[in-house]
């Protein structure tokens, strides 16, 4: 006889946190993510005055953050088991400091190998401890089900929260005090982060707990490689990768190299961060009242049409603008999505580990969308081929993210000691 083993299962009816305790897990949460994704969101802003500094070409800085992409997914799995294992709070602190370090190397670097291991290695590693792959884990972990996806929502919207507010920020620190003081600053406000890593540390439970044997790791690895929707997930996580790095990183320079102001580009970037707060949000509640696989397919495809229209119609504030808030609206809901579908399928013994697999294609996408817009562009002088791509990815992830299974796998129980 089969039955479902999930570990939320033994927590179901004991008595979840006070609501103190949740809005200061949640608020945490967000301010650790909105900071740590806010810098990685505005980094497009230094594009030109940083290679206009140094005599560097785009696809130099493109590759320096297409590196910071890659080694950030590619930590984020080690990053998800050592939270998994020794819980968050270490992870996000340690995160926190390599973040502090790259923003302070990248204002150092003199050299293009310099400016790679501090934007690309030292950050990467930082998103990996800092952003949604931990953190998430991390308060999905602290609340019961029933106010899980409210408070995955509701910390995603404080992340784009911050995102929105940097924006600004971030565009009058480079006018004000340059391009290296800006990220001088941002360093300081992340250093500011530390104190909030004990807060996510998750409690340890309670003696007796847990009445059924907890999963072995490697039991759960292979139980995730062996499900084809594990690879689904991962597959069409890329093309999400892919289309925020592109229009992140490259989208201020293609809106100067169309003719407009780069204040229009600032107010698209903050457009954008602006919508992400109420479409992450949206995103993370609809997740737990509908089956989130179909969400995520309507949204890749929502996403194709929007740069598709963008693309095709004539520059300008008409058509810019809301772009940026339905790009916005769709920005980061599919993470709290992705993660409501491995949850209802793996559980969340090891969610931390699973999310940062299936995060390797999204960090794939993500190093392809930034390099290939700069190489792309050195090539041809255009990036129209790179939007015919990020259009094209937008429909193939609609068509693999349908078909995938999202019951609850069924575990046989460990057989009782003798």
């Amino acid at each position: 006889m089969t039955s479902r083993i999930l570990e939320d299962s033994m927590t179901a009816c004991e008595p979840g946190p006070g609501r103190a305790r949740v809005w200061m897990v949640v608020v945490a949460a967000g301010a650790v993510m909105g900071l740590a994704l806010g810098l990685r969101h505005v980094q497009g802003l230094f594009l030109l005055p940083v290679t206009g500094t140094r005599g560097w070409s785009r696809e130099l800085f493109g590759l320096a953050l297409a590196v910071q992409n890659l080694v950030w997914g590619l930590a984020q799995p080690l990053a998800g088991m050592v939270a998994d294992r020794h819980g968050s709070g270490r992870v996000v602190a340690s995160g926190v400091v390599l973040y502090v370090l790259g923003l302070y190397g990248m204002t150092r670097a003199t050299t293009a190998a310099g400016f790679v291991l501090a934007a690309g290695v030292v950050t990467g590693l930082a998103l990996a401890g800092t952003a949604f792959g931990v953190v998430y884990a991390a308060v999905s972990r602290q609340l019961p089900g029933e106010r899980r996806a409210w408070a995955v929502g509701m910390a995603g919207a404080l992340g784009g929260l911050g995102q929105f507010l940097l924006v600004p920020a971030t565009q009058g620190l480079i006018e004000g005090l340059g391009w290296q003081g800006a990220l001088l600053a941002g360093a300081a406000a992340f250093a500011l982060m530390l104190p909030l890593a004990r807060v996510l540390r998750e409690p340890r439970p309670a003696a007796g707990a847990q009445s059924a044997p907890p999963q072995a790791l490697g039991e759960a690895l292979r139980e995730a490689c062996g499900h084809r929707g594990f690879w689904l997930l991962n597959l069409g996580f890329l093309a999400c990768g892919f289309q925020l790095a592109f229009i992140a990183n490259h989208l201020p320079a293609y809106l100067a190299d169309r003719g407009l102001a780069p204040e229009a580009a600032v107010a698209a970037l903050a457009t954008i961060a602006l919508a992400n707060v109420a479409g992450i949000y949206a995103c993370g509640v609809l997740g737990g009242r509908y089956r989130p696989k179909y969400l995520l397919a309507g949204l890749y495809l929502a996403r194709s049409v929007a740069i598709a229209l963008f693309v095709l119609l004539p520059p300008g504030p008409w058509t810019l603008y809301p772009f940026a808030a339905v790009m916005g609206l769709m920005w980061l809901g599919t993470v709290p999505l992705t993660n409501g579908v491995l949850s209802g399928v793996f559980g969340l013994r090891y969610l931390g580990t699973l999310f940062g697999l299936v995060f390797i294609g999204h960090q794939l996408g993500s190093f392809l969308g930034v390099w290939m817009g700069g190489r792309v562009f050195e090539a041809t002088g255009s990036y129209a081929l790179v939007w015919l791509l990020a259009i094209a990815l937008g429909v193939l992830a609609a068509a693999l993210h349908w078909p995938i299974d999202d019951r609850p796998l069924l575990r046989s129980p460990a057989p009782a000691a003798a």
